[in-house]
């Protein structure tokens, strides 16, 4: 079974919001920094935010700062990614992911998304902005 199911996608006007929410199973989420990202038809995968809630690391992308929260739920094993006033350019499949937590070989999220490495992936969940 899929180990982080998503929930939330759908077709929203440019200025709209949309709540993205992604459950996992199987394992405990508070032991894991998580992360979500997007890939744009005929683009590469990219990271648009990562919270690692032990060391106190979050990050998002430029383009949406001040547009996206990043956030969980551990008693509901949940992650979430809040998405306000949606832009055409944020149009794409979201995946959630998620990181466990290490002994400190390596802090998860420290610097930039680039410092988040994914352990689980959730299936996609499309995002459509359009007028």
């Amino acid at each position: 079974q899929l180990q982080l199911e998503e929930f939330g996608g759908g077709l929203v006007q440019p200025g709209g919001s949309l709540r993205l929410s992604c459950a996992a199973s199987r394992f405990r989420l508070a032991s894991f920094s998580i992360g979500w990202f997007r890939q744009a038809p005929g683009k590469e995968r990219e990271g648009v935010a990562c919270l690692n809630s032990r060391d106190g690391y979050i990050h998002y992308i430029d383009s949406v700062k001040g547009r996206f929260t990043i956030s969980r739920d551990n008693a509901e094993n949940t992650m979430y990614l809040q998405m306000d006033n949606l832009k055409p350019e944020d149009a794409a499949v979201y995946y959630c992911a998620a990181e466990a937590y290490g002994l400190g070989t390596r802090t998860s999220c420290r610097s930039g998304i680039s410092d988040f490495k994914a352990d689980y992936w959730g299936q996609g969940t499309q995002v459509t902005v359009s007028s």
